[in-house]
């Protein structure tokens, strides 16, 4: 079996993936193929050592590179380990034993758009005007405390200058808003679980035997808070497997701190590092280039790349002097193309904002053109009002989700609470409720199947998409669309 699960990995995957115990780093450059040496390192710790895979946690950062995951393991095996993002993963514990710090299973998760809204709730109790504070950089400020680990009660001491001073007495009355609205934001998830496993140790020591092998993805973009999740949970057995590359840490924006690889060699002695270097995807020229730019990085290893694919051709670098110049040249190198199919081709953007430029010279050349992405689907208006509705059936007490469904329509509103009246009591949820959107992903059905709501004084299941169904024709809410579509016409 050993042979089978090597047969496919060059010398260096393979060493990765037979050294299974004690911390280990493995530095694995874009394209080097690590997702495989993961899912295979997986699948001999369940087929060669017997591990069962209750016993394994892989943690990744999007629930896409779970879902990527979930779907390689699945090839060689029969059953998967624990495959979750961090959030995910902590939402599933506090479901659970949240209950042991005063957290009922059925709290709601706020996104960005909700966490803004309580924020400027808390604003406006203490009559602070958006307009002197945006939301927005409020939120961050809250955001990167908690990352830090740093509570509302202990941020006063950490603020400085008048900006912080203000968010402080604002985290501190979001987190009431939140506790009011049995709710908690993503950030709390982990901040949360870490509090529970420092106060309660029969928990910790639960999840530390029950979690013997811990691997980990893009471990360059973890924050502290992660951090310190992956070493409480890690304590007992030390089998804990960290990837990544220093050189692709890109969201120190938001928290990401690619020194966690120097303070993993620190916390964990004998810390055995693997390197992966040979690139399956780009071309040499591609390698160099880039190896020649972060090798000016001196704050850490840079791996040196390197491929058997062909030299590929020389890159070509162009300095534009404005926006409108850049967007020009884009325009210029594909009519030099001179191909049929322009879906052959794709311009990339790191931000929203800059496409607009490029869709008015698209234009005004008369080239077609697809535009990719816009609002996300779970962001999209009607699939947040319909999770309004749904929240407010689990957690009646989600005032965020209440003013969202009031604004849909009071006679909507007024509908739907009749109609709740009639339902059994969601006073117990289990973990697979969606509250959240990232747990309404988990639940379609191509992720294994609806979740179903559990209405603990009847005893009886339903299922997520019937209650959905009767909840859309209790309120007409397909009704605004028709008289949009009546209107429009």
């Amino acid at each position: 079996m050993t042979d089978i699960l090597l047969k496919d990995l060059n010398p260096d995957q393979q060493k990765a993936v037979l050294q299974t115990d004690g911390p280990i780093i493995i530095l694995a450059g874009a394209g080097s193929g690590k997702t495989r040496v993961l899912t295979q390192k997986v699948a001999y710790l369940m087929l060669e050592k017997k591990i069962p895979p209750e016993s394994i946690l892989c943690i990744t950062f999007t629930n896409k590179a779970a879902s990527e995951m979930k779907e390689r393991i699945a090839k060689p095996l029969t059953t998967s380990p624990w495959v979750s993002t961090f959030h995910s993963l902590c939402a599933r514990i506090l479901r659970v034993d949240g209950k042991y710090i005063g957290f009922t299973p059925k709290f709601t998760i706020y996104d960005t758009q909700d966490q803004l809204e309580a924020i400027k709730q808390a604003m406006g109790r203490l009559s602070i005007s958006i307009k002197d504070f945006k939301p927005g950089s409020v939120h961050a400020t809250i955001s990167q405390a908690k990352n830090e680990l740093i509570t509302a009660d202990e941020y006063p001491a950490f603020a400085r200058g008048y900006f912080q001073e203000t968010v402080a007495k604002i985290y501190s009355v979001y987190q009431t808003i939140l506790k009011e609205c049995d709710a908690l934001d993503f950030d709390d998830l982990i901040l949360q679980v870490i509090r529970l496993f420092k106060e309660n140790d029969q928990v910790l020591k639960k999840y530390q035997h029950r979690f013997e092998y811990l691997l980990i993805d893009e471990y360059q973009d973890t924050n502290r808070a992660q951090y310190m999740l992956t070493r409480f949970l890690s304590a007992k057995y030390q089998n804990i497997c960290v990837v990544g590359d220093f050189s692709q840490s890109i969201y120190s924006w938001r928290g990401a701190d690619y020194r966690n690889f120097m303070r993993f060699k620190d916390d964990y002695k004998g810390t055995l590092t693997f390197s992966l270097e040979r690139n399956y995807r780009s071309t040499q020229r591609i390698l160099d280039g880039a190896t020649t730019i972060v090798s000016k990085n001196k704050s850490h290893p840079v791996l040196k790349l390197w491929t058997k694919n062909p030299q590929g051709e020389e890159i070509e670098v162009y300095e534009a002097g404005s926006e409108q110049d850049e967007a020009e040249f884009i325009i210029r190198k594909i009519i030099e193309l001179d191909i049929k199919n322009l879906h052959e081709v794709a311009v990339l953007y790191r931000t929203n904002a800059q496409s607009r430029v490029l869709e008015e010279v698209l234009l005004h050349h008369g080239v077609p053109y697809l535009l990719i992405g816009g609002i996300r689907f779970y962001e999209r208006k009607e699939i947040k009002d319909v999770l309004s509705y749904l929240r407010l059936i689990s957690n009646p007490k989600d005032t965020i989700s209440y003013k969202r469904a009031e604004k849909i329509g009071k006679g909507r509103l007024t509908k739907f609470l009749e109609y709740q009246k009639t339902l059994p009591n969601f006073s117990k949820t289990p973990p697979n409720l969606p509250l959240s959107v990232e747990e309404v992903k988990d639940s379609l059905p191509d992720k294994g199947g609806l979740g179903r709501v559990w209405g603990e004084s009847e005893g009886v299941y339903i299922k997520t998409i019937e209650l959905l169904d009767a909840v859309l024709q209790v309120t007409g809410y397909l009704d605004l669309y028709d008289e949009k579509i009546e209107k429009d016409r």
